[in-house]
């Protein structure tokens, strides 16, 4: 097992060395989102006799309701929309009942069937290829609906008419869009534990392969070990290198002893190893960086 000899003043004499520390990568992404916020309405329309001949372009509202952030309502007219028509239909139409601009949606009006058959009259968006998107409501007020719903006659003596009420159903899917990101994820990366591992290597023993001797006190180490944390006492050693360099002794007042200073560096300053001093002044700590940083430990 080879020796590697090093003297007090090799150990005390350069500054420390610092090691720049390496930059976290970090990712960063944005998506658009598009997602579509459903909701439903169902108008009873009581006393449907009682509503005829009220005139053309008069309507039944219902209650405003809220989907998607929008105020809805539906607009039933039983003498029809269109003076053209001449009351032979009516008209169906959900109205944008509140504030808001170019409202993207997709409707459903029905008008159910009361004899439990579930023949419904259902005009809808839902369920179709959109080759132009979603139906856009411009402003308050503005409509989504059928002039002709279905004509009055046929309505009277259907089933969709029951002890002389209407019931009708609204579907909405109002269409929202918002950007998601940028977000930033920054990887975590745990403390090293490598110089614990270290220190109970050392501690050990075992399979030691190279004594360092500082001052004439020997310390049993291991080659792998100590070339990780520096090429400087393996080069002195493959060159066969026997320095006789002047020894300086050192008390103990002055500095902790030198195979603290190896275990110390040997163990990353770990505090498991026992060599390890718990305590050191700031006079000794700048001795004890400046000699390892000698040696680029």
């Amino acid at each position: 097992m080879g020796t590697v000899r090093f003297s007090s003043r090799d150990l005390s004499a350069a500054p420390p060395t610092s090691n720049p520390s390496s930059s976290i990568p970090t990712k960063t992404t944005s998506s658009s989102i598009m997602e579509t916020i459903n909701g439903s309405h169902e108008f009873k329309i009581d006393d449907y006799s009682l509503c005829k001949g009220m005139g053309v372009g008069k309507y039944i509202a219902s209650d405003t309701f809220y989907i998607g952030g929008y105020a809805w309502a539906i607009h039933f007219y039983p003498d029809g929309k269109s003076p053209e028509d001449n009351s032979t239909y009516v008209s169906l139409f959900i109205a944008l009942a509140g504030e808001g601009t170019d409202v993207r949606a997709l409707f459903e009006l029905s008008l159910m069937d009361q004899s439990g058959k579930e023949r419904h009259k259902v005009h809808s968006h839902f369920g179709r290829a959109l080759e132009r998107g979603p139906y856009t409501l411009k402003y308050r007020g503005s409509m989504w609906g059928y002039k002709r719903f279905y004509r009055r006659n046929l309505l009277e003596t259907s089933d969709y008419l029951k002890d002389d009420t209407l019931l009708v159903r609204c579907r909405v899917g109002v269409f929202k869009s918002h950007t998601e990101g940028p977000k930033t994820y920054t990887i975590s990366v745990p403390p090293s534990n490598i110089g614990q591992h270290f220190g109970k290597l050392l501690d050990s023993g075992k399979g030691t392969d190279i004594n360092l001797e500082v001052d004439g006190e020997t310390f049993a180490s291991h080659k792998i070990v100590l070339a990780a944390h520096s090429p400087v006492p393996m080069d002195i050693q493959h060159e066969d290198h026997q320095s006789e360099a002047e020894h300086e002794e050192i008390g103990d007042d002055h500095l902790p002893s030198s195979s603290k200073m190896i275990s110390f560096e040997l163990s990353n300053g770990h505090p498991y190893s026992p060599h390890v001093p718990t305590t050191m002044d700031e006079n000794q700590y700048v001795e004890l960086a400046g000699g390892l940083g000698r040696f680029s430990m």
